[in-house]
């Protein structure tokens, strides 16, 4: 059984959907954030930021959330969500996936933070370029891999989602169009809906 240590305001939340997505059993590690259990031996045993997602699988640890979800694919949906080791388009699925913690994620942060540094020496360059090749990898879709949807949709699209939802990335027609394609997957309202469950139960909303 796939233990997920979780919260639903947490990257958790996008794991849980990529465990849906795979469909293989797991159960829910609540994390309460307001009593510090992420900064208890509970979690720091497996992974010493005391940061979600973290996941066990059986003698496995494996933390960060691209990660996981591309384990996840290899190990449970080889395929169906993860292009075999030697299908031509894994190297595109592998690109997207890693773009989205390496380059969309930080760019955000700078922008969003006023960071000051120098394109040419950050390895997400700049704001504008980042928007252009997002633009471009999304292209006719409606997934990065033309009509096959993948893990690769899942952590570089759920990426788009979180930035668009907090206003940290233009919006533009093509990212808002993409977002709702991922949002409407069944896997998706699924996790939707157990991640609001946990909320109501929990009584996290302010």
């Amino acid at each position: 059984m796939i233990t997920l240590f979780h919260h639903p305001y947490s990257r958790a939340a996008n794991t849980l959907w990529a465990l849906e997505e795979v469909g293989c059993e797991y159960k829910l590690e609540y994390m309460d954030f307001a009593r510090g259990a992420h900064k208890t031996d509970a979690l720091l045993t497996h992974n010493k930021m005391g940061k979600l997602p973290t996941l066990i699988d059986g003698e496995q640890v494996i933390t960060e959330a691209a990660a996981i979800a591309l384990y996840l694919a290899d190990r449970y949906a080889p395929g169906r969500l993860a292009p075999a080791l030697d299908d031509p388009a894994r190297g595109t699925y592998l690109r997207w996936s890693f773009y989205a913690p390496s380059v969309i994620e930080p760019g955000c942060m700078a922008r969003a933070n006023k960071w000051e540094y120098r394109a040419s020496a950050a390895g997400f360059g700049t704001y504008q370029e980042m928007l252009d090749t997002i633009s471009a990898a999304i292209g006719s879709g409606p997934w990065l891999l033309g009509d096959k949807f993948t893990m690769a949709d899942l952590v570089f699209g759920g990426t788009i989602r979180y930035m668009t939802m907090f206003g940290m990335i233009e919006k533009r027609p093509e990212f808002l169009a993409y977002v709702e394609r991922l949002s409407a997957r069944p896997a998706a309202l699924k996790a939707r809906e157990i991640n609001e469950r946990i909320t109501d139960e929990r009584a996290l909303r302010k």
